[in-house]
């Protein structure tokens, strides 16, 4: 297209940029972790999102897993059609009780 000087039309770019959470934003979160990913110790470093998948009946289901950094491993997640606070605290205990010690 760049070669015969086309240009599309139908689709353009939006300008802004992309934000899921429309509400208020509370406080950031410091960066620890400083894109130092690589460890040597398991349980040293454990990482969590959560994502947001829609289904194709147009309900949306919320992933939160946790991964040890040593292993690049899934230690324990939830999967809930809400995003609630729950996705991520049981989860947490989950791994914390699997925790070997």
């Amino acid at each position: 297209m760049k070669e015969y000087n086309l240009t599309c039309t139908k689709f353009t770019h939006r300008g802004r940029k992309y934000r899921s959470f429309k509400g208020k934003v509370g406080k950031v979160a410091q960066n620890i972790l400083n894109r130092r990913f690589k460890t040597n110790l398991p349980f040293q470093k454990v990482v969590t999102d959560i994502t947001e998948f829609k289904l194709m009946n147009g309900q949306k289901l919320y992933l939160s897993p946790f991964m040890d950094l040593y292993s690049s491993e899934i230690i324990s997640f939830k999967i809930s059609s809400r995003p609630t606070l729950d996705i991520v605290i049981n989860p947490l205990k989950e791994m914390i009780e699997s925790r070997p010690t």
